[in-house]
């Protein structure tokens, strides 16, 4: 038992600390690697696919080398490469000791997988664990914070996760002490496989799922800012989310339904397709890319997905370490060769794992690129987690079913209860935004801040909530309009960074989908928001999408000033005309004569025709007084398009772009002068 719970304990955190790293190397690919969108999505494709075909030579230098030195070497690899990235290097430092950390955990669990045949414990552990701290961390990981809670707890995972790979643990085909080599199971003839058995063909198949498990859980199962943007969405209409209470309350239902059915005895007979079924439905809903189906995609999905690896989980096989007698090994010699080559029964096994487990992460890579890439290059991505879902419900529905099965070497409730106890940390811990006011009657101005923050990232690469708040606080504004808002693309680290800003400004939000419901453009108000509204607007050759985002602020006493939030999208080598045209046509209609701001990222420079959009309905251009005002590239400001567009009833004063590299634009803010009551 000991052997067992230490095999999935570290199994469990080698887990951890791959996601961690992917969680900055994923991002880096369009920060780093990307330089900003100047690098072809095609050439990064080739980039992040290209370490997860390289790692399928790994299992070929575990049978040449052996199972047990290729793991701890990049155990070893893989620890340093994690606790060096708590230092959050940024730029190329930054990138290549990701990406090293990353090709060491791919060469890792391909060591693993040839020594476990039981892995479904420890990836179910991990996955879940991983999930729960990451709520727990309001989806700010330990990587980004930097502090001393963060070191500390990074080096004891690190400690912890050597000291599990470096142990002189028993590989798969050796007997545990006490058993004989060549022993047969009580219970069992020699010679005689175990029911349900093939010789030698243990664990393949949850290997396998591995990568489709971790695509579909990072990006909906066990994603809790998926979960809180989710709950953003419940009770509003028009499309529109807004700050939500008790925004992490889904995280623990999920992490509970995922770990209770992944580590429990799965169905028989037609009772085995309610796994692949709830896959299939939670990843459809997903899919329709709404956001008051997101609650249900989430839960549906995690229990499916549970209940998927525990189709896999071939537990009718010896443990870990055990000998079995078989019809292809009568005396259970086979498996006891320290090589893994194809010469013997358990070679060839441990072989097929190793392919496995290296083809899911492929399946991982390729799915991510899929899905995501097509915001850049514009096809449809809906059906990428349909098809993941389904590869992950054939494999499970045509697992044998299980005759005899024994739980892990963690009791099943218990281990479900702990990690969701965990859980439930996050929405007792979660700061909750303020609500706005207008108690103090009408203010005389406004400050507003118009800035793309590039889901959260700066010019280097790191996570820099800090010098966003900065840049935006100094300003000490009264309305905040974002652009690049990310709030649980798995691409970019699975932040919520809406509600993350929104928590450390004390503003309340609002949010307008644009590409999908986790992405888009918000509004911050001090003052209460009332009446929002979004308009999809034209593609027009764009693949990201955009969208118009207008709410009407309540000052108090009757007085009501009305903002749009917006991010333009040019098509290849033209400006944004048709947009921009569409935003003017419905921000005047919508303000109907109230005082009236449009700012965003317009993509369109002063004199272009799509700028003259907006001055031809008849609004001013509030950065006037200090053009030109560059606002991009921030290290060396050259283009002028984040703009604020007023009515002729506000007067603009102090117009500026604020200095800063927490993201790719500088912030750009004005402060408006209200008409007389």
């Amino acid at each position: 038992m000991r052997y067992r719970q230490l095999a999935t304990g570290t199994l469990a955190l080698g887990v951890i600390l791959l996601i961690d790293v992917l969680r900055v190397w994923l991002p880096g690919i369009i920060t780093i690697f990307g330089q900003a969108a100047s690098t072809p999505a095609e050439l990064m494709g080739a980039f992040a696919l290209g370490w997860f075909v390289l790692a399928l030579a790994a299992p070929a230098v575990v049978r040449r080398v052996g199972a047990r030195p290729v793991t701890v070497v990049a155990a070893v690899v893989l620890a340093v490469a994690r606790l060096v990235l708590t230092t959050a290097p940024g730029g190329r430092t930054q990138l290549w000791l990701a990406t090293a950390g990353l090709l060491a955990g791919l060469v890792w669990l391909v060591g693993t997988a040839a020594d476990t045949d039981r892995p479904v414990p420890g990836l179910a552990l991990g996955f879940a664990v991983n999930a729960a701290l990451h709520a727990v961390l309001d989806t700010v990981d330990l990587v980004w914070r930097g502090d001393w809670v963060a070191w500390l707890l990074s080096s004891v995972a690190v400690a912890l996760f050597l000291l599990g790979a470096a142990l002189p643990g028993t590989r798969v085909g050796t007997a545990l002490p006490g058993t004989r080599v060549g022993t047969a199971l009580p219970g069992t003839r020699v010679g005689t496989a175990l029911p349900g058995t093939r010789a030698g063909g243990g664990g393949a198949r949850a290997w396998l799922l591995a990568g489709p498990v971790l695509l579909l859980s990072g990006m909906v199962a066990l994603s809790p800012a998926l979960a809180r943007t989710g709950m953003s969405y419940l009770f509003v209409g028009d499309g529109v989310a807004r700050s939500p209470l008790f925004g992490m309350a889904p995280v623990p239902v999920a992490v509970a339904g995922f770990l209770f059915t992944a580590l429990t005895r799965p169905p028989s007979r037609w009772g085995r397709a309610y796994g692949p079924v709830a896959l299939l439905v939670g990843a459809v809903l997903f899919a329709l890319n709404r956001g008051d189906l997101l609650l249900a995609a989430i839960l549906l999905a995690a229990v499916g997905l549970g209940a998927c690896l525990a189709r896999t989980d071939d537990a009718s096989r010896p443990e870990n370490g055990t000998v079995s007698a078989s019809a292809a090994d009568p005396v259970g010699t086979a498996a006891t060769s320290d090589r893994t080559g194809d010469r013997t029964v358990g070679g060839r096994a441990a072989a097929r794992r190793g392919y496995a487990v290296a083809a899911g992460m492929l399946v991982f890579a390729l799915g991510a690129v899929g899905y995501y890439s097509a915001y850049d290059l514009g096809y449809p991505n809906a059906a990428v987690p349909v098809l993941v879902a389904v590869l992950i419900a054939v494999v499970a529905f045509a697992a044998p079913s299980v005759v005899a099965w024994r739980p892990g070497p963690f009791p099943p409730l218990r281990t479900a209860g702990a990690v969701t106890a965990l859980a439930l940390l996050a929405p007792v811990l979660a700061d909750e935004v303020p609500v706005a006011s207008n108690r103090d009657g009408p203010p005389e101005r406004l400050t507003v801040v118009a800035y793309n923050i590039r889901m959260g990232f700066g010019l280097d690469g790191r996570f820099d909530l800090t010098g966003l708040t900065e840049a935006v606080r100094q300003q000490r504004p009264d309305v905040v309009l974002l652009s690049e808002v990310d709030r649980a693309w798995l691409l970019n680290g699975g932040h919520d960074t809406l509600d993350l800003l929104a928590d450390r400004l004390g503003m309340p939000y609002v949010f307008g989908p644009a590409a999908d419901p986790v992405w888009g453009d918000a509004v911050l108000s001090r003052w209460p928001v009332t009446d929002p509204r979004t308009l999809p607007l034209p593609a027009v050759g764009a693949p990201t999408g955009a969208q118009a985002l207008a709410v009407t602020l309540d000052l108090g006493d009757g007085v009501r000033t009305v903002v749009v939030s917006t991010h333009l999208q040019p098509p290849p080598g033209q400006g944004p005309v048709v947009q921009a045209r569409a935003v003017a046509d419905f921000a005047i209609g919508y303000a109907a004569g109230r005082p009236l701001v449009v700012a965003g990222d317009l993509n369109t420079e002063p004199g272009d025709e799509a700028f003259g959009q907006f001055t031809n309905a008849g609004l001013a251009d509030a950065l006037t007084a200090a053009r030109p005002l560059a606002t991009s590239p921030v290290d060396d400001p050259r283009e002028q398009i984040d703009h604020i567009f007023v009515s002729p009833s506000l007067t603009p004063s102090d117009p500026v772009a604020v200095r800063s590299t927490a993201s790719d634009h500088l912030p750009v803010a004005v402060t408006l002068t209200l008409p007389p009551r």
